[in-house]
């Protein structure tokens, strides 16, 4: 689906995907829509949101750039002088050409009941109309769940809306097609349209929104229990997907697969069993092996992955958009990466951040306990143009290194802390994420110049959002050093966070005085 549907100096109007929270429930929950857009791109970075859909409602959203643009839209969504059409679909039977529903809403749990409207009460007014195989409906206010209660109060519920009476469907069939406004600083009328697909899978359209296939083909197609699928894990990697579980799939699991595979034009499908003893490569599944190393996209960047070999990839995907910050050198609307930037990547594995932070022209240090991961990451470095002498390659224990770090007086303007859940070193002994961190993090400090940025993330599953944060912002006071700037940073969309799938990737970016 197209998402950025206009932009210019003053507005954007953007197409949602269902299933997408317009802003973020909480502060540790996955990005709503508006915050993934304002931490996309540095010109969004001073978006405004207008007005909201609903997490399971698709369509069109606007939102302002400068203050005064704010101001003059936000006047007339006010006076009603916005108009908003919504297409849904109802399997009841519609018997009229034009209905005028107006009515009190009255809130009951999670509902909203419709009341004979009162002297003093709050007035929802929604004009309903067929319109081919949909009903139409213009909202001629804007009051929270108004043409969902009132469709179901006239006795045709939205198809998906079982909240009010709706018949069971895998997706809520409404979607906002259509906003007619005055450009807020020309006053030229300004219409927009989105047509509603409402036969489009939901996890398939917000992925297709969020991922383009000509920067990146390396992404998490299926997430457990968020996405319907309790303990499957399914990643797009290139030609191939990568299947993930506790168990080998059942013949069911291997059918969804399967049929996954075939739309996503795969070659083979490998799986993996999720386990932290044994840690057995992934097995070939269906289709043709994959000889070898395979090169994935992702966001331009080009990295090696091997399928056949090792229980891990070469590429941990939901530090997808960590990694973009470096590309972009864009944190957040108050937090940029220095250009020319000198990068500490401990734990770097096969050197994903660092590869994104020497492409905008940073030089890395990568710091790893395997000498094969480090090789990895040289190759990594070749596959994207870049010249590995430029560059630090350092096999060690990290808290030794970032000791040594400190007796040379080295620093660095950026500090990368992604260490694994857990470890053991002959030096440093046991390392546990959720005990540990902050003494990491306090080993880092010393080696971060005053007003850097240190990059702490973590997948324990375990550790809590805020344990975190105090871990990590709490080592910095108790450095003597002040927390000049926080940015936390949830994992990406393609893994959605919901009560039955917590999150389990946690990063702050924090500015250090």
């Amino acid at each position: 689906m197209e998402l950025i549907v206009y932009e210019d100096e003053h507005l954007l109007a953007a197409n949602k995907p269902a299933g997408w929270n317009t802003h973020a429930p909480s502060p540790f929950a996955g990005e709503g829509f508006y915050e993934w857009l304002r931490q996309r791109e540095p010109r969004w970075g001073s978006l405004s949101l207008l007005h909201r859909l609903d997490k399971e409602t698709s369509g069109l959203i606007l939102f302002g750039k400068t203050p005064a643009a704010n101001r003059a839209l936000a006047r007339q969504f006010e006076e009603g002088r916005v108009l908003k059409h919504y297409l849904f679909l109802t399997d009841r039977p519609v018997a009229f050409r034009q209905l005028k529903a107006r009515s009190a809403l009255v809130r009951v749990g999670a509902r909203y009941v419709c009341r004979p409207p009162h002297a003093g009460a709050a007035v929802a007014e929604t004009w309903f109309e067929p319109a081919g195989a949909m009903v139409q409906a213009r909202p001629l206010t804007g009051k929270t769940h108004q043409i969902r209660a009132q469709a179901a109060a006239e006795g045709f519920p939205i198809l998906g809306d079982t909240l009010y009476g709706g018949s069971p469907h895998p997706r809520l069939c409404l979607h906002a097609a259509r906003l007619q406004f005055e450009h807020p600083a020309t006053g030229r009328m300004m219409a927009f349209d989105a047509p509603p697909d409402f036969a489009q899978e939901t996890r398939a359209a917000l992925r297709r929104a969020i991922i383009d296939p000509a920067q990146t083909n390396a992404f998490r197609l299926a997430h457990g229990a968020a996405d319907g699928w309790p303990g499957l894990y399914l990643d797009q990697l290139g030609d191939y997907i990568l299947a993930q579980s506790a168990a080998p799939p059942s013949a069911a699991q291997r059918s969804q697969i399967e049929t996954w595979a075939c739309l996503a034009g795969a070659r083979g499908v490998y799986h993996k069993i999720l386990e932290r003893e044994a840690r057995r490569a992934p097995a070939l599944l269906w289709g043709a092996p994959a000889s070898g190393e395979i090169a994935v996209r992702e966001n331009g960047a080009r990295f090696e992955l091997r399928l056949d070999e090792g229980y891990s990839t070469g590429l941990f995907l939901d530090q997808r958009d960590n990694r973009r910050r470096f590309l972009t050198r864009y944190i957040a609307p108050d937090m940029d990466i220095p250009a020319g930037a000198e990068v500490l990547n401990t734990f770097a594995y096969t050197c994903g951040f660092s590869v994104c932070a020497a492409i905008a022209g940073a030089r890395a240090t990568s710091v790893d306990l395997s000498k094969n991961y480090l090789e990895w990451g040289r190759r990594n470095f070749l596959l994207n143009g870049l010249d590995p002498a430029g560059h630090d390659f350092i096999f060690g224990d990290v808290f030794n290194w970032l000791r040594r770090f400190v007796k040379k007086n080295r620093a660095f303007d950026v500090v990368i802390l992604d260490p694994p859940t857990f470890s053991r070193s002959r030096e440093s002994g046991v390392f546990r994420a959720e005990e540990d961190y902050g003494a990491l993090a306090a080993a880092a400090l010393p080696a971060l110049k005053p007003g850097g940025i240190l990059l702490a993330s973590t997948n324990a599953a375990g550790f809590a959002p805020e344990d975190f944060i105090e871990a990590v912002t709490g080592a910095v006071t108790r450095a003597g050093r002040r927390v000049l700037a926080r940015h936390y940073a949830p994992q990406p969309p393609d893994f959605p966070i919901e009560r039955s799938e917590p999150a389990h990737l946690k990063t702050a970016w924090v500015r250090a005085g």
